[in-house]
């Protein structure tokens, strides 16, 4: 058996998604490259997983974003971070924020990889997938740590 998945075009209007004037917008097609997502997943799906994600991760920066409008900083390029200048082209706290945004929704699409592949193929696959699951959020987790200046820290009891 056999199947054919189209990768389907961007649909005009819909390549960027606006966010709240602090944090950067967010390109889907740059987002879907950086995420490694190929076409199995739709554009709604993956529109709506960006978007859950830039809630998500701007919910985990408003102290921060707050302090920050409060030091007369009106958007997250403008806030002075450890490491000065640009790195193609960004500051480091827009490409930490972008990493965040990306992992989360990675994360939330791996999770629900089950929905659209039942076969016993796809399960195999899911189960494999859902081992980076972990490593997604823990990146984001850093991403925002490294933002808010906090150091990175992971904590096991035994």
């Amino acid at each position: 058996m056999s199947s054919f998945l189209a990768n389907a075009p961007a649909q005009p209007g819909q390549t960027v998604i606006a966010n709240d004037g602090f944090f950067p917008a967010i390109d889907v097609s740059v987002a879907m490259a950086a995420m490694r997502q190929d076409g199995t997943v739709s554009a709604e799906r993956l529109r709506a997983a960006l978007i859950e994600a830039i809630l998500s991760v701007n919910e985990d920066l408003a102290a921060w974003r707050g302090a920050q409008q409060a030091a007369g900083h009106a958007r997250l390029e403008d806030v002075p971070a450890k490491i000065e200048g640009t790195i193609d082209g960004k500051p480091a706290h827009v490409h930490r924020y972008l990493r965040a945004v990306y992992c989360e929704a990675r994360a939330g699409l791996i999770e629900r990889y089950r929905d659209y592949d039942a076969t016993a193929a796809g399960d195999r696959k899911a189960e494999a997938l859902m081992q980076a699951v972990d490593d997604l959020r823990r990146d984001a987790r850093w991403s925002v740590s490294d933002i808010v200046g906090r150091p990175r820290s992971t904590v096991e009891l035994i």
